[in-house]
């Protein structure tokens, strides 16, 4: 069987517990009052703990939040891990996890919005889809509700402007679009250094 129609290990069990723990937050109250202290805060409020800038990333505001990251998570990492190897593609998710945090918090910093409670694999999953679009730059698309392909390329470039003026506009509040910018940002950035030590190849 051709490789890429499995699901490499990494990515399926990213699935499994991005799952898992969203059905036990939503099922079980004890989980629930836990999973509050795992979202991320800002730096200096009571409830802030370093773990949170990973454990923010399995944690999910709803089922179609839930959804659409696992969607393009599977989607687009399936091939990523084949290529970047399982070790190097979990490196690569946390490091745009992190650094979609750290966007998001200086965001937040800049605007006084110090309240911010920060969840979800969106940054990570847009440094995917980053990370897509870089090595397969070429490759045509499907995405709903355009009736026609597109270029990889193109759709990133397209999403990243799209974020960043939604999230100077304020629009669609309570989404972190600087997050998702975030993600984009340190995976290109990552990319660039792992293929100028001669890493990767695209």
């Amino acid at each position: 069987m051709n490789p890429y129609f499995r699901t490499p290990p990494v990515v399926k069990n990213l699935v499994i517990a991005n799952t898992l723990i969203y059905a036990a937050v939503a099922l079980i109250p004890a989980v629930a009052r836990i999973a509050g202290y795992c979202e991320l805060f800002w730096f200096q409020s009571p409830f802030f703990h370093t773990w949170q800038f990973i454990t923010y990333m399995f944690l999910h505001g709803s089922w179609s939040h839930l959804f659409f990251n696992m969607f393009a998570l599977w989607m687009f990492g399936r091939l990523l891990e084949f290529e970047l190897g399982s070790k190097r593609f979990i490196v690569y998710y946390l490091v745009c996890g992190i650094g979609a945090a750290l966007i998001q918090l200086g965001v937040a910093w800049l605007t006084g919005d110090l309240g911010i409670r920060l969840i979800g694999a969106s940054g990570a999953v847009m440094g995917l889809l980053l990370a897509f679009g870089v090595m397969h730059p070429n490759e045509a698309i499907f995405i709903f509700p355009l009736p026609f392909p597109i270029k990889a390329k193109w759709f990133v470039i397209g999403y990243a402007i799209l974020e960043i003026v939604l999230g100077t506009a304020g629009m669609h509040s309570g989404i972190a679009h600087f997050a998702h910018v975030g993600g984009m940002l340190w995976g290109f950035l990552l990319l660039r250094y792992w293929k100028r030590k001669g890493y990767i190849n695209f």
